[in-house]
């Protein structure tokens, strides 16, 4: 028994040490209410947070795997890049992650076919759903409440939210300095409105949920449009692109660089 007890320490060691690096408390719970609607959404501050000093806003939209009113599972994905000390002290910004509801989602978007042979509905230009009326109004509550730098506001988001990044932008054409939908995709129409922002594109060649044609059609589109739109697609992952997305080393440096 005794010869086990080092053993067993061991491990809680190594299960413990992950945990404490990844204190997603440092994001602070928050609220946008409009018209008695509610967007929950999570905030991290930069370290030595100055409020009157400009930061960039990096602004990520989760899956619909996350979606809900817990105001949790929307960091499942992505929170720990922006928590590493290295980006905190070096690449300051205000990072927000807001949850949509779970009857809802960031784009109007049909699915016809199960996995493996799925094929997606994107509207050239539907009405807005609840939840990006709320998204777009909390853009707008944190430009008055905090001091951003409004030439360097940026946005990404996976699956789902990879829809919903192309949506926010082409409903919002001049509003960002670039973005980075992750196993996404839109109506490859909409290009045309898609050509202020810097873009960097990703998808896993494997993926069975969100055909890799999702994106790919709609990066073909763009760079017919003479839209600077970079491309990463990586061959035999599945859905869970987002993953080699974040292991980029140049994913944060080439997004802080841009500017409008």
């Amino acid at each position: 028994m005794k010869q086990l007890m080092p053993l067993a320490l061991g491990f809680l060691i190594l299960f413990c040490l992950p945990m404490s690096a990844q204190d997603l408390s440092v994001y602070q719970k928050k609220h946008f209410v409009k018209n008695g609607d509610s967007l929950p959404y999570r905030l991290l501050l930069p370290k030595d947070y100055n409020p009157k000093e400009k930061y960039p806003l990096i602004l990520f939209l989760h899956g619909s795997g996350e979606r809900g009113n817990n105001n949790e599972s929307q960091l499942v994905h992505g929170s720990g890049l922006f928590l590493q000390d290295e980006v905190r002290e070096q690449q300051k910004a205000i990072v927000v992650f807001p949850q949509c509801a779970a009857n809802s989602s960031w784009a109007k978007i049909d699915v016809k076919g199960d996995f493996g042979n799925r094929e997606f509905i994107f509207y050239e230009n539907a009405e807005p759903t609840k939840d990006m009326l709320l998204l777009e109004g909390l853009i707008k509550y944190l430009k008055k409440n905090y001091k951003l730098d409004k030439n360097r506001l940026y946005v990404g988001g996976l699956s789902m939210g990879g829809m919903g990044t192309f949506e926010l932008v082409r409903r919002n054409p001049k509003m960002f300095a670039a973005a980075f939908p992750i196993c996404g995709g839109a109506n490859p129409n909409i290009s045309k409105k898609l050509g202020k922002p810097h873009w960097w594109v990703f998808h896993g060649a494997a993926d069975e949920v969100v055909p890799e044609k999702c994106s790919g059609d709609m990066v073909k589109a763009m760079g017919q449009s003479g839209i600077n739109v970079k491309y990463t697609v990586y061959p035999g992952v599945g859905h869970n692109s987002w993953d080699n997305t974040f292991e980029e080393p140049e994913l944060l440096t080439w997004l802080f660089s841009k500017s409008k």
